[in-house]
């Protein structure tokens, strides 16, 4: 039976500056906030036509609902496809401003309208049908009914646009922020790495310089290693980052290069586990360890030492240790300025910041000499 009923109430719930989160968790609190907001809408309407036009409770409420949620979807499904196949064909594919989907005020006004058209047809229709009334169509009523239910429809609807634009600018502007920071910070790394490079290549000409008055044969033999290192190291050093495998590699080229000069007084030990082996990192990382170790811990020993490198994991982070058998700390003739120890402080720190760390410290057995201890996040190679 078909009984007569108030005009049912129009609104635009319109969340126009969310995307749609990838992650489950984030995407059910995403759906959450819009239920919420909806329920909010249809009652607060809902109170306001019951305590002024003497409408209905369970009707009044219904036709709220469904008008809400239908005028909702349209204008949501609007703006995404609005922003998709207009907006976000004229932006960059990393662009900031793709997280807003916004489309424009002029797109953004006609689809207000058009969501609003829609959603409080389909919606009314369900309150039809869910109720027993039959409350007119928009194209039914008289044009004046009409332009009142959309006027009163799409007021609530801009206020919300114009909320969540504002949302989306501040997201958008946080996004820009952070890549701005991740540039510098890339721009700083590689900087850190540039210093590196040409002060390992002057103490490694310093001493070939060295043996050349001393062995003709072994400053040639050096040179031979020396190129190989740098056009191994060329490639690694203009990377972001490289496989602990890799990292592991160039140490033992710069220790084969170490060892022409040292001959026997240069022992090493390379631990590296193969699940490690894909752990990624600065490349260059372990280099100015192992050079300060031999220039500060086994050089000044007349018959040299040994050099342990090893990694390992520890929880969540990768720890990277040099240990010599060298002089010791303090006992070296020639301290110099810890240059190497402090760029990879700082590059560590301009890369991970507090979840890295660099130590140095006396070696824990009787074998004496120093262990540099290297902490780092874990991140393995895709």
């Amino acid at each position: 039976m078909n009984r007569p009923c108030p005009e049912p109430p129009g609104i635009a719930s319109n969340f126009d500056a969310l995307l749609l989160p990838p992650h489950p968790n984030a995407l059910l609190r995403w759906l959450g906030f819009q239920a919420l907001l909806l329920a909010g809408i249809a009652l607060t309407v809902t109170v306001v036509l019951v305590t002024t036009a003497d409408h209905g409770w369970k009707p009044t409420l219904i036709y709220s609902s469904c008008i809400t949620l239908g005028c909702g979807f349209f204008i949501q499904g609007g703006r995404l496809a609005a922003a998709h196949f207009w907006t976000h064909r004229k932006l960059p594919k990393n662009s900031p401003e793709r997280q807003n989907n916004w489309p424009g005020w002029p797109l953004m006004l006609v689809v207000l309208f058009l969501g609003t058209a829609l959603g409080w047809t389909v919606g009314s229709t369900a309150g039809n049908w869910l109720t027993g009334y039959n409350s007119p169509a928009l194209y039914d009523s008289s044009w004046r009914q009409a332009v009142a239910v959309m006027l009163f429809s799409l007021i609530p609807g801009l206020g919300l646009t114009l909320y969540f634009l504002a949302r989306s600018r501040l997201s958008a502007a946080e996004a820009r922020a952070q890549m701005a920071q991740r540039q510098a910070a890339e721009n700083q790394l590689r900087l850190l790495e540039s210093q590196l490079e040409p002060h390992m290549l002057f103490n490694t000409l310093a001493n070939l310089r060295v043996l050349i008055g001393m062995d003709p044969q072994r400053a040639q033999l050096m040179l031979d290693q020396l190129i190989a290192f740098l056009r191994a190291t060329l490639q690694a050093s203009r990377t972001g980052s490289h496989p602990l495998s890799a990292e592991f590699a160039r140490v033992e080229d710069y220790l084969a290069l170490m060892k022409v000069r040292m001959g026997s007084r240069l022992q090493s030990e390379l631990s590296l586990p193969p699940e490690l082996a894909g752990c990624l990192l600065p490349p260059l990382l372990l280099q100015p360890l192992v050079e300060n170790a031999i220039k500060h811990g086994l050089e000044p020993h007349v018959d040299g030492g040994r050099l342990e490198i090893s990694a390992r994991r520890e929880g969540n982070s990768l720890l990277l240790q040099v240990r010599d058998t060298g002089a010791g700390l303090g006992n070296s003739p020639n301290p110099g300025t810890q240059f190497g120890l402090q760029q990879v402080r700082e590059r560590l720190r301009t890369r991970y910041g507090e979840a890295a760390s660099l130590s140095l410290e006396p070696a824990p057995d009787a074998r004496g000499g120093a262990l540099v201890t290297v902490k780092l996040p874990i991140e393995m190679q895709a």
